[in-house]
């Protein structure tokens, strides 16, 4: 089974990658992947995902072959590259800009072929995301999910997941930056402090440069002030790399709003999850 975005998955298969990540939790160190092996895409720059890939599939007994993404930019067709690596691989894991090239790849491909980000979306993160905050809050499906920032492959994720999992999800940002949904879990708005009082859940993403500017970080930076307009127990979960004195304030990341670094060990047990449920076991 291939892993290339949220809206291929189903409320069953969600939930049944998040039981899985559950059994990983108590059971670190296993042999779900013995014997199998793994061709990882990442650039040098990836360093979360990359590494708890990496650790996720030694631990479960498997092992990794790294090759940069540029790997992919041949003359050959992808389709005829995949046929000769799944000679000797069990699965092929992808970080690379053009979400095309996956599609090419799945297209041909008969062992599972993972996205782990392309500038069109972040699926996995996503999906690590939404597990940390169900085993923080059981009312997770009930929450308010509000994305602050521009049209992005995380705002992307987010907004699939919702439309999935039947979450409601508000989007905010600058006109023009609306994605195309049709779905109720879907608003989008320009005015950010008119949307908080109905927030549980605070999501953002890094900013791109046309962004950072000082009339943007005005209306739309999170800090403490605007967190305490949320509702009573409500968290901030910005993407990383966050950047402190952009899209979050130096203070709302100190306090107690933010969700934290260990949110991101997750990323370890639903990748695991993920591997193990695409490999059918």
């Amino acid at each position: 089974m291939h892993v290339l975005d949220i809206e291929s998955l189903t409320p069953v298969q969600i939930n049944e990658i998040f039981r899985l990540a559950d059994q990983l939790r108590t059971e670190p160190e296993g042999s779900l992947l013995a014997g199998k092996t793994f061709v990882l895409f990442f650039p040098g720059t990836s360093l979360r995902t990359r590494a708890s890939f990496e650790k996720g599939i030694h631990s479960l007994g498997g092992q990794c072959l790294l090759f940069p993404p540029e790997t992919l930019d041949t003359r050959e067709q992808l389709g005829d590259v995949i046929q000769y690596v799944q000679n000797w691989a069990d699965g092929v894991i992808v970080r690379y800009p053009e979400h095309s090239k996956l599609l090419e790849l799945s297209k041909h491909s008969a062992i599972p072929i993972i996205n782990a980000m392309t500038a069109y979306n972040h699926p996995c993160e996503i999906l690590s995301d939404l597990y940390a905050l169900s085993r923080a809050r059981e009312d997770y499906r009930e929450l308010v999910y509000t994305f602050v920032g521009p049209a992005s492959n995380i705002s992307r994720s987010w907004m699939q997941m919702a439309q999935v999992m039947n979450l409601a999800f508000h989007h905010v940002c600058t006109a023009g930056n609306e994605l195309a949904a049709e779905s109720p879990a879907y608003r989008f708005h320009t005015d950010l402090d008119a949307v908080l009082p109905a927030s549980d859940v605070i999501l953002t993403d890094s900013l791109p440069a046309a962004y950072k500017t000082e009339a943007y970080i005005t209306n739309y930076q999170i800090n403490l002030e605007r967190m305490k307009r949320t509702k009573p127990g409500a968290l901030l979960n910005p993407c990383p790399p966050f950047f402190r004195g952009e899209e979050v304030s130096e203070e709302v990341i100190a306090s107690s709003y933010f969700t934290g670094y260990a949110f991101k060990k997750n990323l370890l047990v639903v990748q695991q999850a993920i591997l193990v449920y695409a490999l059918g076991h």
